[in-house]
């Protein structure tokens, strides 16, 4: 039988030499780290949140575009459409590439006057941002840079 001094001299040993010979190059990421919380839902990313769009494509958008006029626009028009949601994700009144071409505007950085044309657009076709007309990227209106 085993002494229980040499058990546990031998379990230091194994441990240490387990050690030694597996070496990690980054340490095993955790659910949270991987944007998971414990419920299994999705969690944005630091400084981020998260939006999705009427046919329930998943956006994540930097805090920084809430300033930003044609964002504080398209949220106006999400209360309208589907109210504040208090425990549910917040929902935008248009489909996945309509908010792709807005979101690829506001990173562009667009002028003052382009960004209120951009909003005053948006209030314009209010009642079909979310209809087959925006199905096809030809048929948005164009906003064209000023020199």
């Amino acid at each position: 039988m085993i002494n229980n001094r040499k058990l546990l001299a031998m379990a230091r040993k194994w441990q240490k030499l387990a050690a030694i010979g597996r070496r990690r190059i980054s340490s095993p990421r955790t659910k949270l780290q991987r944007g998971v919380d414990e419920c299994g839902a999705m969690v944005a990313v630091k400084d981020h949140f998260v939006v999705y769009t009427a046919d329930q494509k998943r956006f994540v958008i930097p805090l920084a575009y809430l300033n930003n006029p044609i964002f504080i626009e398209l949220l106006r028009m999400s209360e309208e459409e589907f109210g504040l949601p208090s425990d549910g994700p917040i929902t935008l009144p248009c489909d996945s590439a309509f908010a792709e071409y807005i979101i690829s505007m506001v990173q562009r950085r667009p002028s003052r006057d382009l960004e209120k044309a951009l909003v005053v657009t948006l209030s314009t076709y209010r009642c079909s941002l979310s209809s087959s007309l925006h199905q096809d990227p030809s048929n948005w209106p164009i906003l064209v840079n000023g020199f």
